[in-house]
């Protein structure tokens, strides 16, 4: 239990730490960066599904 307990705090730690530091230095997105990521984004998504169902029902 103990093992598992700091296993939890350095995962949230590492997690605070990226946090602090994307907000500190990371530039905002343009838009039309974000347009390119969200016409790959859906498609992507969809294709995550399928392979999700595809290995639920053969594996």
């Amino acid at each position: 239990m103990t093992n598992l307990i700091l296993i939890l705090l350095g995962v949230f730690a590492g997690v605070a730490l990226m946090v602090a530091l994307l907000q500190r230095f990371a530039s905002p997105a343009s838009p039309e960066r974000m347009r390119q990521l969200q016409r790959w984004l859906v498609p992507l998504v969809g294709l995550m599904l399928v392979l999700s169902l595809v290995n639920y029902y053969v594996g």
